[in-house]
């Protein structure tokens, strides 16, 4: 499996066939394409997601501890009981996501749109 970017280059090859629970600390994903992936339950804990675009994908459960999520795309998400703590999501499109029973605790909003 691959992990692509907008412009359709690869950013990281996987030997798994899911992305269910997988454990992706740390890894450099700006700019990674993952609209509609189901990332239930992954660790993505301290990776570089800025500018990605994560749109409709299910994140249930995900834990994004102080990622950079900066400028990315998480309109209708699922990030229900995911961990943002620290998370940065200043400029990130959030509208129409489901936040219910998320950890946002100091997570940076600035400019975060979260309509719907």
């Amino acid at each position: 499996m691959q992990i692509k970017n907008i412009d359709g280059e690869v950013l990281l090859t996987l030997k798994a066939d899911t992305l269910q629970g997988i454990n992706l600390a740390g890894a450099d994903l700006a700019g990674a394409d993952l609209r509609g992936a189901d990332l239930s339950g992954a660790n993505l804990a301290g990776a570089d997601l800025q500018g990605a675009s994560l749109r409709g994908a299910i994140l249930t459960g995900v834990d994004f501890c102080d990622v950079d999520l900066r400028e990315s795309d998480l309109q209708e998400a699922n990030l229900r009981f995911a961990n943002l703590q620290g998370a940065d999501l200043q400029d990130t499109d959030l509208t129409g996501a489901n936040l219910g029973n998320a950890k946002l605790r100091w997570a940076k909003l600035q400019q975060a749109d979260l309509t719907g």
